[in-house]
């Protein structure tokens, strides 16, 4: 029987009304294939079957099983006692799938289970074995289970891709899997260039609120500019506590104002009346050394000059098409002195090659890769 006729199931365990990549996967499987996707919110996408997967905390003996599990090595029992995982497999396990997409390593042995033989795809957005390597709790807790996933299970996915070159080169040095890359890039917007005002410069950054990100480096940063520039922050919510730490911090600051976030399809054309999209990202661990973000390619959509540390990723697309700058160091004096260097003639030739560079990184041109990988796994399907 062919399996052209069955849907693909779509797995993330994060709300997928608010994970760009996870939706655009979603909506290329949508055009040519039946889609059940599941995540942790109601997609409510038009010919698109929906399942909320309900992730709740654990009792106390809960909790201390899972502890008793993950600290003598017993990461199956845990994995598989998982609430989300057990009622995920009562009720999507009866069904048959084409193939299966896996969002990041945590629902890889979950989507070969329920694929039952069928071809499965793992999409790894980070590199899962040092996700947060900057939290000793996550070390203690789940940084070995992390990699035991990875021994285990990668190998017997069909095809992996993940978000860039340097998170697919150590997949492959620790695991034996290359992924594809497929990075975070949003569709192309056919947007004008906004002609600088000299006299105020606008700069933006947005983002979710972790305090692993030093998002006060950026507040402290834009103090040090001159008065020239306003910087907006777009913080999405995270710790309440961060939240009010930064608010605090830049709250009496002039040239610095919070506002409130903006929808996933709005972020692009919003930002295009600013003219510097602004992302200092110390690499306090391995995932945050290699970012190369959604805000990244947004800030190029928008036409907008960037502002980076030296972050490898980043810095290979800012470097190659001149769309802005790049600090030696993630000092936060060191980027504000290359910004204040800028005048408005400047920042308009960034703008113009950020153009070019948006019609290179663009979720059309992912679209391709992403197709073929597909077509391979219902070829291999039958």
């Amino acid at each position: 029987m062919s399996t052209r006729s069955l849907p693909v199931l779509v797995l993330s365990l994060s709300d997928i009304r608010r994970d760009p990549r996870v939706f655009r996967q979603i909506e290329l499987l949508g055009s040519r294939h039946p889609v059940l996707a599941a995540g942790t919110g109601n997609l409510m996408m038009d010919g698109v079957r929906s399942y909320t997967m309900s992730i709740h905390g654990r009792n106390m003996a809960g909790r201390a099983y899972a502890l008793w599990c993950l600290k003598s090595g017993r990461f199956e029992k845990f994995y598989w006692s998982q609430g989300h995982v057990i009622r995920t497999l009562a009720d999507l396990g009866q069904e048959r799938y084409a193939f299966v997409v896996a969002n990041d390593i945590h629902t890889l042995p979950l989507a070969l289970r329920l694929a039952r033989g069928a071809p499965v795809l793992v999409d790894l957005h980070e590199y899962s074995p040092r996700e947060m390597e900057d939290r000793w709790f996550w070390r203690f807790l789940f940084e070995e289970y992390c990699d035991y996933l990875c021994k285990r299970y990668l190998p017997e996915a069909s095809i992996a891709t993940t978000v860039c070159d340097g998170i697919a080169e150590e997949y492959s040095r620790q695991y034996g899997v290359l992924p594809r890359v497929i990075t975070n890039a949003p569709r192309f917007h056919d947007l004008p260039l906004r002609e600088t005002d000299a006299s105020q410069i606008r700069v933006i950054h947005h983002g979710v609120a972790a305090p692993s990100r030093r998002i006060e480096n950026m507040i402290d940063l834009a103090m040090l500019l001159d008065d020239r520039f306003t910087v907006d922050f777009i913080l999405i919510p995270g710790d309440t506590r961060y939240i009010a730490q930064l608010l605090k911090r830049g709250g009496a600051i002039r040239k610095i104002r919070f506002l409130p976030p903006v929808e996933m399809q709005h972020i692009v054309p919003f930002s295009a009346q600013y003219d510097v999209g602004l992302f200092l990202l110390e690499p306090t661990n391995f995932n945050y050394l290699h970012a190369l973000p959604n805000k990244f390619f947004e800030f190029l959509q928008a036409r907008l000059a960037v502002a980076i540390g030296p972050s490898p990723e980043m810095t290979r697309i800012v470097s190659q098409f001149g769309c802005g700058v790049v600090a030696d160091s993630f000092d936060p004096a060191d980027l504000a002195r290359l910004l204040n260097g800028l005048d408005a003639n400047m920042l308009d030739a960034m703008k113009a090659r950020s153009s070019q560079a948006a019609a290179v990184h663009c979720a059309e041109r992912n679209a391709d890769l992403l197709r073929t990988a597909f077509a391979a796994l219902q070829e291999q399907a039958g």
